[in-house]
């Protein structure tokens, strides 16, 4: 007897919570029934304007021509006269190693010339006192050959005395660091008294940039946008101790040559960066945006208008595109709100996009014109109630 009176108070319950679900369900219906069809949609109107489509990369700012002074001779730094950020002329002197063991090698070299000088006019004094002897008879060949050999060996020492005082000459004017062109000192690396070695390696003393009125941009293009960019290009770019700035730029060049880098390759692209306000500082780090394609005054759609798909209770002809379709260029369509409140769908024919905005065209498509690009929050809660109450109703009794 009681076990059969639990059964009948269980299958009660289970009777008591399937009416009131369905009693739900049906209030749900009659609610959204009774609301205006096509309300609760988001909209967002159509605009006119610019769009382009762009490349990002990111780059470094560099001169357009720097020059590394080095030095072609070891010594000691006695005087540094040009510092960092300082203007200076082409034969400018930069900095000068200690003059004395120079100096010293020039006049020893001098001295040589000299004795070398006397030793050939001796030489040949003794060569031509002594010819026409030969030519006479009263002098052997094997006598007279002596005497024209020592003026050839005379006359090759001078010429080496020579060779060697242009040398030790020239390393005296090698001791004194000129700037082989005209521009800026971007890097200074030695200090006065400190020691410099020329080997194999020249050591860089300064580094001087020719005209920082231009600058350029070495930057780092992925392979897969690589295609996309063309010498000739607009470039737009940015730096980050000007974040209000935008500067505009040219692409120069595009180098051949990959960058792999944990297995991601890479190509430089060169982009020239005029800097006529020396805003620009070698060094910095750009944020470049390279101009593939640009729309001027072209009607534009928010993306979310091309992707959104409507129910057939909303529209009366359904629309098969899945909801989270991409944006594909040629023919398209967006839903307008019609004066009956119903979606109504409007052909178009979509063209570039930048990832939020479409360029369309279209006979019914106008600046202005509201266009839906999503469900409200009261569509999208009488959705949720409806998923919520149709669970209820498949959970069965509670146990």
């Amino acid at each position: 007897m009681k076990r059969t009176t639990r059964i009948a108070l269980r299958l009660g319950i289970v009777l008591i919570l399937a009416g009131g679900a369905i009693s739900g369900l049906f209030l749900w219906r009659s609610a959204a029934q009774s609301a205006t069809p096509g309300s609760g949609f988001q909209t967002a109107p159509v605009t006119r304007g610019t769009l382009e489509r762009t490349v990002s990369s990111t780059g470094t700012l560099a001169a357009v021509e720097t020059v590394a002074v080095g030095t072609e001779v070891s010594g000691t730094i006695e005087k540094v006269l040009a510092d960092f950020n300082d203007q200076v002329k082409k034969g400018q002197v930069l900095a000068v190693l200690k003059q004395d063991l120079f100096a010293a090698a020039v006049t020893e070299s001098r001295g040589a010339v000299s004795q070398a000088e006397a030793s050939l006019a001796l030489a040949e004094r003794e060569y031509q006192r002594n010819l026409p002897l030969y030519q006479k008879g009263y002098l052997s060949e094997q006598e007279f050959l002596p005497l024209q050999i020592n003026a050839d060996k005379a006359r090759a020492a001078l010429e080496s005395a020579r060779a060697g005082l242009a040398r030790v000459g020239t390393n005296l004017q090698n001791s004194v660091i000129r700037s082989p062109i005209d521009g800026t000192v971007i890097q200074r690396s030695i200090d006065a008294g400190q020691t410099v070695a020329a080997s194999l390696n020249t050591p860089t003393l300064f580094v001087i940039a020719r005209d920082l009125a231009r600058m350029q941009i070495e930057a780092d293009v992925d392979e897969t946008d690589i295609g996309q960019i063309r010498q000739g290009q607009t470039v737009r770019f940015s730096v980050q101790t000007w974040p209000e700035r935008v500067f505009d730029g040219t692409v120069l060049q595009v180098r051949l040559q990959p960058e792999v880098v944990s297995n991601v390759v890479t190509y430089t692209v060169i982009v020239d960066a005029p800097n006529k306000e020396s805003l620009l500082l070698p060094g910095m780090t750009a944020t470049v945006d390279f101009i593939i394609e640009r729309v001027e005054d072209a009607l534009l759609v928010p993306n979310a208008a091309l992707r959104f798909q409507p129910s057939q209770a909303a529209e009366g002809e359904a629309d098969h595109r899945p909801a989270n379709a991409t944006v594909d260029s040629g023919k398209s369509r967006v839903f307008r709100l019609a004066g009956d409140g119903r979606l109504q769908r409007v052909p178009v024919t979509a063209g570039i996009s930048d990832g939020q905005l479409t360029v369309v065209s279209g006979a019914g498509v106008e600046a202005g014109m509201e266009v839906v690009t999503g469900l409200g929050q009261s569509e999208e809660k009488r959705s949720k109630n409806s998923f919520s109450l149709l669970g209820a109703m498949r959970g069965g009794p509670p146990r």
